[in-house]
């Protein structure tokens, strides 16, 4: 048998969880978990904790002081960075200049000056740099890339995107470290890099330039105040004023947050249940951006973060017709026993995609099913990247790092955008072309 390649992760919160199980388990005859690093033992410990109940070895633990060393006694072939997003260049370079290849969670990093840092590590390196987007993987999504791709609407014009979090999932965004700009780039870069990546995809093309709005508008003690709204606690978990509000998260009620965040407090000092009315906040929750693009399609995009509901309404038009996507991924507070529950099918509780020929009878589009995380995307993207002979990729769904620099970028530039008022030329922060 062949030499298993061999895998290290930084960073293990949560989501790192999907690749220690996919690399100890799923895919372990072809891949070994060598290392992992944090800053919280506790967490490392929880990870390693899980691995033994069944019946795995646990890899190595370090603390991310040791990164180098980690990287040094493990000798790992590829290095999966899974950070909070403004420490992603911190490993990313080192990773590369140890000569490691890198498969980084998304997005790629939170500013341009990290993002510099971060191509001049890979040029010098010659290594390899992914960005895991798993939504490319998500069957309905890759549906609607294929129709584009097969000429359906035409030469694209117009992309419209709407898409919206709800109170449930948006609101945890201003729970965690993400609520702060510092950390995540706001909405606009950690979140909305899976949704421009898309456009980017279905469209094949890259972004020119970029202006945008965004707000605090809904979250945040001001607008609290403002409603009317009284919230004295910094934190929920603990508060027993905070036992019927409906933004609460309790961390001491499912033993991963307990585990993960809870019990690693006094190393770390993370909060993980922080109040969303509370401060500080500097993301934004209310986001346009409109977007011209090389091949010529303009976009107009929104994200709000405390919708009733959570999906997308999407529609690509161009010379020969229009494309329509409206995807439900979840209704806050859904009985089961409601009509969209009793509709509900796959991974995402309804999608549809219909076509309109310019000059033909519109038709509905079948859309595929898959189980798993993501609209079962999850799966498909994690054997993509661990198995020893990843299947045939027609519709280019593997993430180059051209496709992770593009996708930030739009959310770079509209920041910054945000900031001055003015549009943003994508050239003028880097050349995707010459890349």
């Amino acid at each position: 048998m062949s030499r298993r390649k061999r895998y290290a992760i930084v960073g293990t919160g949560s989501r790192a969880g999907m690749f220690i199980d996919a690399i100890a388990q799923t895919y372990a005859e072809h891949a070994e978990l060598v290392g992992l690093s944090d800053l919280s033992h506790t967490r490392m410990n929880w990870h390693s904790a899980q691995l033994r109940a069944r019946g795995l070895t646990p890899a190595p633990a370090y603390h991310a002081d040791d990164f180098e060393r980690m990287l040094a006694e493990t000798q790992p072939d590829t290095v999966i960075v899974t950070t909070v997003d403004s420490w992603h260049h911190h490993y990313i370079v080192r990773a590369l200049d140890a000569g490691c290849d890198v498969i980084s969670e998304k997005p790629l990093t939170t500013t341009l000056d990290r993002f510099q840092a971060i191509d001049a590590a890979r040029r010098r390196s010659g290594k390899s740099l992914r960005v895991t987007f798993n939504y490319r993987y998500a069957p309905a999504y890759a549906r609607f890339r294929q129709l584009i791709a097969e000429g359906t609407v035409g030469k694209p014009l117009l992309v419209d995107f709407s898409w919206l979090l709800d109170t449930s999932h948006g609101a945890d965004y201003f729970r965690r470290w993400h609520r702060e700009k510092a950390n995540s780039g706001g909405l606009l870069v950690h979140k909305a890099t899976h949704h421009f990546d898309l456009v980017n995809w279905w469209i094949d093309s890259l972004p020119a330039q970029v202006f945008a709005f965004g707000g605090l508008m809904f979250y945040g003690r001001d607008n609290a105040a403002a409603r009317g709204e009284r919230y004295a606690y910094a934190r929920y978990t603990g508060e027993a004023a905070a036992r019927d509000d409906p933004f609460a998260l309790f961390l001491d009620k499912k033993e991963a947050y307990r585990g993960l965040y809870l019990d690693a407090e006094a190393e770390t000092g993370y909060l993980r249940d922080r109040n969303v009315f509370g401060e500080p906040i500097s993301a934004e929750d209310t986001m346009t951006v409109t977007a011209r693009y090389a091949n010529g399609a303009l976009l107009s995009y929104c994200l709000v973060a405390y919708a009733p509901w959570e999906g997308l309404r999407v529609a690509v038009t161009g010379t020969r017709g229009r494309v329509e996507m409206d995807v439900t991924e979840s209704v806050t507070h859904l009985k089961s026993d409601s009509a969209a529950a009793a509709a509900s099918k796959g991974a995402f509780k309804e999608t549809r995609i219909r076509a309109f020929p310019m000059f033909g009878e519109p038709y509905e589009v079948d859309v595929p099913q898959a189980a798993g995380g993501h609209g079962g995307a999850d799966p498909l993207m994690l054997s993509q990247l661990f198995a020893p002979e990843p299947a045939p990729d027609p519709l280019r769904q593997a993430a180059s790092f051209r496709d992770g620099a593009a996708s930030i970028l739009v959310g770079i530039a509209a920041n910054q955008s945000i900031a001055t008022g003015e549009p943003v030329n994508v050239a003028g922060l880097f050349d995707l072309e010459a890349d």
